[in-house]
């Protein structure tokens, strides 16, 4: 009965989506209307959700996605997590999570008490209900998850064994977060670009953004770790075209949030910002196509469905025609507003906003062609083209460390026009600290890894730069009273550290990391960076749904007690699928990883084959990724961003003589 149910109330979802869509869309926008349909929407979304999940509860094996995905010796865990754990609960999530950004931006952006905002609230709800009821027709027509199976299954095939993990429970929630989040944005331009902006959209906008950024960041971060520990490769990123179809909304977010800032404090860059959001939620659809065509293999797809891939690329399709016809044709209506005075100039925060964000479009960029061409060579017959690793590290770090070099001055320039002499005087003790460390780092990294990687030497030289001059900024901000920091500075510096650990992380992974597949026989030692590790036996183990083969070593390092590892080879219930538990010992400054492989040979000689890898300072990578979401996350919190739009007054330039007001205008900021 739940099945019926469900369907019954995503059939319920997609026609109130219908009716969201015409009360916002209409010559004379019915505000109420549209909120009552959101309001039924939801409903409907949520609880066909629930109805999955007591499905499973159940082991309901007579609807097909629950034997394709459930099992009745599962733990209770991934018995929830397989409600999202394959395609056609995945978009039935991915559904509900816009009906809540939906609920989120009917509630916030028309909050001001102006009738143009309230208006442009409604109409962005009607954009909404429009994008809502496609994506509610795909579910219906291409991946019900309700679809009964006749006679019922006995039992399920279990989910994934790579998917039952703690971090995959989140992973897909917190991306699909972060994915779906990229709607608002195009929904609120598109209104805008067909009936005009309002006053401080922007400034609306901005915690939605952050907030999307902050979720896409923390759902690739759980991701990039589950990877890692998981799936025996013993790696942090692997341009996988998954793994890139999240990494292209990413920049795309971090991109217009800077462009945000500058058009809401200084009225700059308006069409850039548009054009961003649109391409944000284009690039989210191509995601979803890239993972559910079956146009490429991948560990991450989810199906391999052509009927799927063409609706998705006819939906893409008809997305790109209505946004570029819109872009085209309504693109004076926006960014009509006062621009705040003070002269354009490339030395000022603008630019240096402006500037980050073409580096970062054009990653963006790089990163689709190295995905789709291969993509496109297939499909037009030309033959089979393979696009790896060294490819995107060859094109991204020149584009990436400049944005790195950008961050540094970027936080003491000044709105509007900036004077050389005067940035100069404010950067001038990070330029003095950061002399003797050019020095000392590359005699610290030749002592410690015993030679010295110059490129991790620029990368570790510019992460100290952004750190001091981001300290030094903070601190101008709260007139050295830190516990006076505004969420808007807390959040830009928490961001901005993230990012100096995550480029001191990959700096040292991709130079000094070590990777090794030895062969091993129980009783023998292997060396590897000053740590000796010892096989000691093998075993078994059993869990709930799982039986597995054990590997057990003992890794002693210098300065160090002892430490017992156990690395896993497990089989689960209702799957043939063999999955690699790592033992790794970690560290803050490196891991020790081991992972098993096959056995080699028989009987008393028989060796194992191990994956063992050396990575130092590895998890500043996923520290950096955290800070940088929670950076945004705090940003977006700003109680300025959610007060009452009122006319912003003109920030002053600032003159050389000027600088003592800089505390004041970094708290304008």
């Amino acid at each position: 009965m739940s099945g019926e149910i469900g369907h019954l109330l995503l059939m319920l979802a997609a026609v109130a989506a219908a009716v969201q869509m015409l009360a916002g869309l209409q010559p004379r926008p019915q505000p109420r209307l549209a909120a009552t349909a959101l309001g039924w929407q939801f409903a409907g979304l949520l609880g066909a959700l629930v109805a999955l999940g007591l499905a499973f509860h159940d082991n309901d094996f007579s609807l097909a996605y629950v034997a394709a995905h459930g099992h009745t010796a599962m733990p209770r865990l991934y018995a929830v997590s397989a409600v999202w754990g394959g395609h056609e609960g995945s978009m039935l999530l991915w559904c509900a999570i816009l009906a809540l950004w939906s609920v989120l931006a009917g509630t916030r952006l028309g909050a001001s008490g102006d009738a143009a905002a309230r208006t442009h609230a409604t109409r962005t709800l009607g954009v909404l209900g429009a994008v809502s009821l496609a994506m509610c027709g795909y579910v219906l027509l291409t991946s019900n998850p309700f679809v009964r199976l006749l006679p019922a299954a006995p039992e399920g095939r279990g989910l994934n064994p790579m998917l039952q993990d703690p971090g995959l429970a989140l992973h897909p929630p917190l991306l699909y977060l972060g994915y779906v989040g990229t709607a608002l944005p195009f929904a609120a331009t598109l209104a805008a670009l067909a009936w005009g902006e309002p006053a401080g959209l922007a400034r609306r906008l901005r915690p939605f953004t952050a907030a999307a950024l902050a979720c896409l960041s923390l759902g690739i971060a759980l991701g990039s770790w589950w990877a890692y520990y998981e799936l025996g490769w013993g790696g942090w990123w692997f341009w996988d075209p998954v793994e890139n179809a999240s990494l292209m909304p990413w920049l795309v977010l971090a991109a217009l949030l800077h462009l945000q800032t500058a058009q809401d404090l200084r009225g700059r860059f308006a069409p850039a910002a548009a054009w961003l959001s649109i391409a944000g939620f284009v690039l989210t659809l191509i995601g979803i196509f890239l993972v559910r065509s079956g146009v490429l293999t991948s560990v991450h797809a989810f199906a391999s469905d052509p009927r799927r891939g063409n609706t998705m690329l006819a939906l893409i399709a008809l997305t790109l025609a209505v946004s570029l016809t819109l872009g085209f044709q309504g693109m004076h209506r926006i960014g009509g507003g006062p621009a705040r005075t003070g002269a354009r100039s490339p030395l000022s925060r603008e630019g240096a906003l402006a500037a980050c964000a073409l580096l970062l479009g054009v990653a963006c960029a790089s990163v689709m062609q190295g995905t789709l061409y291969p993509l496109v060579i297939d499909a037009l017959g030309l033959g089979k083209l393979s696009v790896g690793a060294p490819y995107f590290d060859a094109v991204m770090a020149p584009l990436l460390l400049p944005v790195l070099l950008l961050l540094i001055p970027a936080a003491r320039m000044r709105w509007g026009r900036d004077e050389g002499a005067a940035l100069w005087r404010r950067l001038r003790p990070v330029v003095l600290l950061m002399g003797p460390v050019a020095l000392a780092l590359p005699l610290g990294l030749d002592a410690g890894f015993g030679r010295v990687g110059w490129g991790a030497a620029l990368t570790l030289w510019l992460a100290f730069g952004i750190l001091v001059a981001t300290l030094q900024a903070l601190h101008a901000r709260c007139g050295g009273r830190w516990w006076r920091l505004d969420a808007s500075g807390a959040g830009m510096g928490l961001a901005h550290l993230g990012v100096a650990l995550f480029a001191c992380g990959v700096a040292m992974v991709k130079t000094y990391g070590i990777e090794r597949d030895v062969h091993l026989a129980p009783g023998q030692t292997h060396r590897i960076a000053a740590c000796a590790l010892h096989f000691d036996a093998t075993g078994t183990a059993t869990g709930p749904n799982y039986r597995a083969l054990t590997a057990r070593f003992t890794l002693d390092c210098p300065g160090r007690a002892p430490v017992l590892l156990t690395a896993e080879k497990r089989a689960y219930d209702g799957s043939a699928m063999p999955m690699t538990e790592s033992a790794i010992d970690w560290g803050l400054t490196r891991d020790v990883y081991v992972a098993l492989g096959e056995q080699i040979g028989s009987g008393a000689q028989a060796a194992w084959s191990l994956r063992v890898q050396h990575r130092p300072f590895i998890r500043w990578i996923w520290i950096g990724v955290a800070l940088m979401g929670a950076g945004a996350l705090v940003a977006g919190a700003s109680r300025r961003l959610h007060r009452t739009q009122r006319m912003a007054r003109p920030v002053p330039t600032v003159v050389p003589e000027a600088d003592a007001l800089a505390g004041l205008e970094e708290r304008a900021a």
